[in-house]
């Protein structure tokens, strides 16, 4: 398993099965716990038992995968590592249908990692945030990992319309990241928490989808034994307080001041 979400009855999840390269994303009945369904990219799959995400530059290399379904949508939005990501229509699960795919890496050197669209509309049209994940096999040594604004008010045209990087002069490497990973997938604003490894929690306002805006940030000190920070994943509950998880040692609560 890379990654899941839950909506209360299905569970959307990443995991690797026989048969199939890298991961695949599967859709779990958990009221009548079994297979409600499965998605997996074009030249993923060994056995070509289950529908297809139909990825034209796909390739037979290393991948992960994390999956989306927000409340309200009958939608799949997958990411596929150095395959871009998908749009399925999961409206009949067992039939998964490819809507549409977008692949930037190459020529962009991080692969893509997380697909969260928004809770609402913004300036009446709908979004989704797009993390790549900062690397160690990145194509090629340009730009650290960054995130993508992406309009999809037409979910079978995605259109990407702005980005937000966070300036770095140092080096990264594989021990010490810095750049984009992970939002907090609880989405209950127009401001978006994002894990940043060495650089830590950043707060990103998409008010203007158009033009991102960091409102805050949050750089932990190094957990126990540790020499750098590793920020890697955090929660955004309902009281507004965050859980903030290094990848290498120590989890920290915190409460934004506003």
């Amino acid at each position: 398993m890379h990654r899941f979400t839950f909506d209360g009855r299905y569970a959307y999840i990443s995991p690797t099965v026989e048969g199939y390269n890298g991961n695949i994303a599967m859709m779990l009945d958990m009221k009548n716990p079994q297979e409600a369904g499965r998605s997996h990219a074009a030249g993923g799959c060994l056995d070509n038992g289950s529908p297809a995400v139909k990825l034209p530059t796909w390739q037979r290399r290393r991948h992960s995968l994390s999956s989306s379904d927000p409340p309200g949508r009958s939608t799949l939005y997958i990411s596929y590592w150095h395959g871009g990501f998908a749009i399925v229509d999961i409206s009949d699960m067992s039939k998964p249908k490819t809507v549409s795919t977008l692949d930037w890496s190459p020529p962009y050197p991080c692969p893509t990692h997380t697909t969260l669209p928004m809770l609402n509309k913004i300036m009446e049209r709908d979004w989704m945030i797009v993390t790549d994940e900062e690397v160690g096999e990145k194509l090629n040594e340009t730009h650290n990992a960054f995130l993508w604004v992406v309009d999809i008010t037409k979910e079978e045209l995605p259109l990407p319309v702005a980005t937000f990087i966070v300036p770095f002069d140092g080096k990264s490497t594989n021990e010490f990241r810095f750049g984009a990973h992970q939002p907090a997938e609880q989405v209950y604003g127009n401001t978006l928490y994002v894990t940043w490894f060495g650089g830590g929690l950043r707060a990103v306002d998409f008010s203007n989808p158009y033009i991102p805006k960091e409102v805050g940030y949050y750089i932990p000190n190094p957990g126990k034994d540790q020499k750098v920070v590793m920020s890697n994943d955090v929660f955004h509950d309902k009281d507004g307080k965050l859980y903030l998880m290094d990848r290498y040692d120590g989890l920290e609560i915190l409460e934004p001041q506003i």
